[in-house]
Parts: structure tokens; C-alpha cells; sequence
């Protein structure tokens, strides 16, 4: 990939992070530093060409955060959801407002993911590249 094009991505992701929505900050209240049950997540990273709100590499799974902007987007969340399964990721969807009206529910479906077996294996999965050194992410 050209550094032009991973420069770009990087930029997306920091926008992406800078402009989180309520349920976003929810969510990563609960996802980040290992809180949930010691699963390390990541939040706003590129998986090839996606930009995904929360993703745990280990587990292969891809958590979104959906507006209403979504109900819009049918085909493309769909075309997306594949080809992240293509690449080994399952997909949890969740709506703005059940994760700001039942963040517990939510929280123990996504728990409930992470413990299913089986997970496919962590090399059969494209994890993001780490930014380079002094990005800042």
C-alpha cells in the first residue's frame, strides 16, 4: 500500500475518533483497557479498506455503532459485513440508541461473542498494520 494511501486512512481514523458520537463514547467507556472480561479493542481502525468503529484482533471481532445514516446504507453495510468475514472478522451491529438505552444487554452480547467458539484462527485474519512510530494513534 503507497504511504500516501495509508497517510489518508490514518487521518480518517483520528477524524473518525475526534468526531465520536454518544453511544461511541458508551461504548468505548466499556471496550477500552480490557474491561471487558481482558479482550483488548481497538477503536476507529482500517481493516483494508474500512474504517471499523471497534474491533478485537484476537477474537476476530468487528463491534459497530450504527445511526441512522445506516438505515440508509442496507448494501453497503452489507457488502462490508462480507468482506470482513472474508477476512475472518465477525460482525456485531448494534443501533445508537440500544447501546445509550441498554448498554448492559449490549455489553453481554458482545461478551457473548467474544466466548463463542470457534474463533478462526488470529493468522487467518488481516489485522491492521501498527501506525508508524510518533503517529500518535
Amino acid at each position: 500500500m503507497k504511504r500516501p494511501v495509508i497517510d489518508e486512512a490514518l487521518q480518517r481514523a483520528r477524524e473518525l475518533r475526534r468526531l465520536s458520537t454518544d453511544a461511541e463514547k458508551r461504548l468505548w467507556a466499556a471496550l477500552r483497557n480490557r474491561r471487558l472480561d481482558g479482550h483488548k479493542f481497538r477503536r476507529q481502525t482500517w481493516i483494508g479498506p474500512y474504517v471499523v468503529d471497534f474491533v478485537c484482533i484476537e477474537a476476530g471481532l468487528v463491534i459497530e455503532a450504527d445511526g441512522g445514516q445506516h438505515a440508509d446504507a442496507v448494501a453497503y453495510d452489507e457488502r462490508r459485513s462480507v468482506w470482513l468475514a472474508e477476512e475472518g472478522f465477525r460482525v456485531l451491529r448494534f443501533w445508537n440508541n440500544d447501546v445509550l438505552t441498554n448498554t448492559d444487554g449490549v455489553l453481554r452480547t458482545i461478551l457473548g461473542a467474544l466466548r463463542a467458539t470457534p474463533h478462526p484462527p488470529t493468522a487467518a485474519r488481516r489485522a491492521p498494520p501498527s501506525p508508524p512510530r510518533g503517529e500518535g494513534l
